[in-house]
């Protein structure tokens, strides 16, 4: 058995077609049947149930996986021992994060851990939702909740705040909001209702709007309607500097306070270079939060 086989297995389990498995490769996807068929001609199983819908894990796959990622993660721990030099790190890492964090604040704060060490290649993948670390969708993922019950491990890394707000120049146009009584009939920016998938970014069911004029997933998205002046909405505390046009509005009567947590697969608490990058990126957003925060 080879362990450049096992590599290929891994993908297509991963990524649950041979398409899916090949862009990361960077194979074509004949080969990897190929390949797949070879593995389980050497081992004399049915590793997947192929369809239409893709690669589904048979038992003797499911079984195979847990064995196939033990052994990755020795490569790796390998891998990390010949590598290290100077104390630098290096190599490539992803992180998944939603697109406020990844917008505002992870570019400079990953950023600055590059310039520290030149070897390291970083990728940020802004998404609205929690990332599926053990199909290994990204190395380590921000969340603005608690991950559920699994193999997965979060910490803290800090709060952070959002108000309304609004343009000067919307304010100007429609009238100050000195009073809730003034968000009567403003239009409101916010999420699409049902494309919330975390309780935690409900930010105007919190507050009793229930009509959302410009709705969409992205945070920067709603940050630009804001910025020209369409209406009125909830906008993060350290956003706040990259609008410089926005004010917040009703800030005794409407604060949220939220909290981001760095989320990774348990059994990555053994590669010493993932923990050291994870410090080092927790450190940096909450820094960058209060900064941020401190200009507003």
């Amino acid at each position: 058995m080879r362990w450049d086989d096992m590599r290929i297995f891994l993908a297509v389990a991963r990524g649950e077609s041979l398409s899916a498995a090949g862009k990361g490769l960077r194979l074509d996807p004949a080969t990897i049947g190929r390949r797949i068929a070879r593995l389980e001609e050497d081992l004399g199983v049915v590793l997947f149930g192929k369809s239409p819908k893709g690669y589904a894990l048979t038992d003797e796959g499911q079984k195979l996986v847990a064995h196939a990622a033990r052994v990755e993660q020795q490569f790796e721990l390998a891998r990390e021992d010949v590598r290290a030099e100077a104390g630098q790190l290096t190599g490539q890492i992803r992180i998944g994060a939603p697109d406020g964090c990844a917008n505002y604040l992870l570019p400079q704060v990953t950023a600055d851990i590059v310039d520290q060490n030149p070897g390291l290649e970083v990728q940020i993948v802004a998404l609205p939702r929690l990332f599926n670390l053990s199909k290994r969708e990204a190395d380590m993922a921000i969340a603005v909740s608690l991950p559920p019950t699994g193999r997965l491990v979060a910490q803290k890394i800090t709060d952070y705040r959002l108000h309304l707000a609004a343009s000067q120049r919307y304010l100007e146009a429609h009238g100050p909001i000195d009073t809730a009584e003034d968000l009567n009939g403003r239009r409101v920016v916010g999420y699409i209702p049902d494309m919330i998938h975390d309780r935690e970014l409900d930010y105007l069911g919190g507050i009793g709007v229930e009509a959302v004029g410009l709705a969409s997933n992205s945070v920067s998205v709603q940050l630009n309607w804001l910025r020209q002046s369409a209406g009125v909405g909830i906008v993060h505390d350290f956003a706040m500097p990259f609008a410089p046009g926005l004010r917040k509005v009703l800030t005794h009567e409407i604060s949220l306070k939220r909290s981001f947590y760095l989320v990774r697969h348990a059994d990555d608490r053994r590669l010493e270079r993932l923990n050291r990058f994870a410090a080092l990126l927790a450190q940096g957003l909450r820094a960058e939060v209060e900064r941020l925060e401190a200009e507003t």
